[in-house]
């Protein structure tokens, strides 16, 4: 457990939209502690120190409430879709030693053979692992890799201690040749058939009074 991860939570006794706008204004987070059992706790964070810690996937912080520590995974983070700022916080209540499912991010090491590319099929990877120790990510090497390579998620190697949650046989990396764009002229679009055709007709018809 990474000792920065300390952050200081007080409880907050006033709820609602209003409420809510004015904590934010104040440089504080709405959010709430609930799991195991206990009763549901409504507190406020220091946003800028929550906003740097939470910027990893899982985050788990090291709350201190009334005096007392209490560990929280981070489930669910609320933003504003125009301006990204933090409206509000979910967190889960856990405790040292014991396993919690996570989903973690996947992430590609090398370059696969030239003229090939390495498709990520698989974004994260559902895995089971000690709540206090959760990978950042999981890196799977596509170094070297001809066209035609397949990783499954059971051929992933996982953080020690991880085991996988899930199928197996799922699609994570797919090394192939990317298609050839055809550069060559468009195809005549029907509008631009009819416009020529329609620019024939008169030249031909000119062409028969000149006979005449």
């Amino acid at each position: 457990m990474d000792e920065d991860n300390k952050i200081d939570a007080q409880l907050r006794e006033s709820f609602g939209k209003g409420a809510a706008r004015k904590l934010r204004a104040a440089g504080k987070i709405p959010a709430v502690i609930y799991g195991h059992g206990t009763e549901p706790k409504h507190v406020t964070l220091p946003a800028h120190e929550t906003a740097l810690l939470i910027r990893k996937a899982n985050a788990v912080l090291d709350l201190q409430v009334e005096g007392k520590s209490q560990l929280a995974l981070v489930k669910d983070v609320q933003k504003d879709p125009v301006h990204q700022v933090i409206e509000h916080i979910d967190l889960i209540v856990i405790k040292k030693g014991e396993k919690v499912q996570v989903e973690v991010p996947v992430h590609l090491e090398g370059e696969p053979v030239a003229g090939t590319i390495a498709d990520l099929d698989a974004h994260t990877l559902t895995l089971e692992v000690e709540a206090t120790h959760i990978p950042e990510n999981v890196v799977v090497s596509v170094e070297g890799l001809e066209e035609g390579t397949q990783i499954h998620a059971g051929a992933v190697e996982l953080p020690k201690g991880a085991t996988l949650v899930g199928d197996a046989e799922a699609l994570v990396v797919n090394v192939h040749t990317p298609q050839k764009v055809d550069l060559g002229e468009e195809p005549e679009t029907e509008a631009e058939a009819e416009t020529e055709a329609g620019a024939e007709a008169p030249a031909e018809e000119a062409a028969g009074e000149s006979a005449e």
